[in-house]
């Protein structure tokens, strides 16, 4: 497969500067964040932006591989793994987290904030093997 290294490597520092800001935030108790509206804010921007470097992620890699054309953000994963280039349970669990990235973007006043400190306690991991995949190709 091809790739223009030069963007993709600019999108997987952004992911990575999230998430290391999502890593910090996880950090703090989650009891403590709840009460704190700019933390909950910042945890909620820096996932949205996460997960939008994801996307720009997949649609490269599917314009430059001419990939199927993705039927959703959501989706844009599942064309990744029909790639080969990651598994079909990490795309399927980035499916979820783009689909709640709409929520948060278009949704937000039925956003529950206890989901939303779920992020950076039990997702990361899915965002890290995100980057290793697609850095290994």
């Amino acid at each position: 497969m091809t790739r223009d290294p030069a963007v993709l490597v600019g999108l997987l520092d952004r992911l990575a500067v999230e998430q290391r800001d999502l890593r910090r935030l996880a950090q703090v108790a989650m009891d403590d964040l709840l009460v704190d509206i700019d933390r909950m804010k910042s945890v909620k921007y820096s996932f949205v932006i996460a997960i939008e470097v994801c996307i720009d992620i997949c649609q490269h890699l599917v314009s430059r591989n001419r990939l199927r054309a993705p039927e959703s953000f959501a989706d844009a994963f599942a064309v990744l793994a029909e790639g080969g280039v990651i598994d079909g349970p990490l795309a399927a669990a980035l499916a979820d987290m783009a689909k709640f990235r709409n929520l948060l973007v278009h949704g937000y006043a039925r956003v529950d904030d206890n989901q939303v400190l779920a992020i950076p306690h039990a997702r990361l991991d899915d965002l890290d093997a995100f980057s290793r995949s697609v850095s290994a190709m």
